[in-house]
C-alpha cells in the first residue's frame, strides 16, 4: 500500500518557512554605523533660550513703558554704618566674662555652668514645689477612696440586720409546724412497698423537707432573739 501523506503538508512547510527569516538570531545585526561627525557636543542637551525677536522692517521693537503690577521700586538709602555700629556699642550693655574653670598646672581650663559644678537645678523656680500631676493624681486617688467607701456604707445599710418580733416569731412558727404536719401526712400516706424509682424519689424528698422543717422549727424555739438579714 500507499504511504499516507497529509493534504495539509504544503501548507505546514509554506507556514514554517514564513515564520523564520534568515540573521535573526544569530550573527552580525544590521545596524547603520553612526557617522563620526555626529559626535555629542558640548552643553548640546542644556535647555535652549527662545531667539530674540529680530527688527521688524529696520524698526526696534520700543520697551513697555507702563510697569507691571508687581513691580516694585529699589529704594536706595545712604546708611552710615560706622555712626550706627559706634552708636550701638555705646548703647549696647556689656557682656559679662564667661566663667571658666582650671584644673591643671598648663592652665587647661573648661566651661564652668556646663561643668556641673555650679548649682543651677536648686535656684529654679518650681524647686521644691510639687509637681501638678502629682496633685491631680493624689485628688483623684482621695476622690476614688471616698467614692469606694461611700458604697461600701451603702452596702452595709442594705446588708443591715433587723430584729424579728414576738408576733412575727410565733407566725413563723406556726406556719413551719402547720407545714410539717402537712409533709407528715403525705408522708405516712406512701406505700409500704416502694417498689418502683418514683416512689423512692417522692419518699426521700419529702424526708428532706421534713428533716429541713425540723431543724428550722428546733432553731427557732431554741433562740429568742432572731436577727433577718435584708
Amino acid at each position: 500500500p500507499l504511504r499516507y501523506i497529509s493534504k495539509y503538508r504544503e501548507f505546514v512547510k509554506h507556514e514554517a518557512v514564513k515564520n523564520k527569516s534568515p540573521w535573526k538570531t544569530m550573527g552580525p545585526a544590521k545596524v547603520a554605523v553612526p557617522s563620526p561627525n555626529d559626535f555629542l557636543q558640548k552643553h548640546s542637551k542644556e535647555p535652549k533660550l527662545a531667539p530674540k525677536k529680530k527688527e521688524e522692517d529696520g524698526k526696534k521693537l520700543l520697551p513697555l513703558s507702563v510697569p507691571q503690577r508687581t513691580y516694585r521700586p529699589v529704594v536706595r538709602t545712604k546708611k552710615n554704618f560706622i555712626n550706627k555700629n559706634a552708636v550701638a556699642v555705646i548703647r549696647g550693655v556689656p557682656k559679662k566674662p564667661r566663667p571658666f574653670c582650671v584644673d591643671t598646672r598648663q592652665g587647661d581650663k573648661y566651661p564652668l555652668e556646663p561643668s556641673g559644678l555650679v548649682p543651677k537645678y536648686i535656684k529654679k523656680k518650681n524647686y521644691g514645689v510639687t509637681p501638678k500631676y502629682v496633685t491631680r493624681r493624689n485628688e483623684e486617688i482621695k476622690r476614688e477612696e471616698e467614692e469606694y467607701e461611700a458604697s461600701v456604707l451603702e452596702q452595709l445599710k442594705k446588708k443591715a440586720m433587723k430584729t424579728l418580733s414576738d408576733e412575727e416569731r410565733t407566725n413563723i412558727l406556726k406556719a413551719l409546724k402547720k407545714n410539717w404536719e402537712e409533709i407528715n401526712h403525705a408522708y405516712q400516706g406512701l406505700p409500704v412497698l416502694t417498689d418502683t424509682r418514683y416512689k423512692k424519689i417522692h419518699k426521700e424528698e419529702l424526708e428532706l423537707k421534713l428533716k429541713q422543717l425540723e431543724h428550722d422549727i428546733a432553731a427557732i424555739e431554741k433562740h429568742k432573739n432572731i436577727y433577718i438579714a435584708d
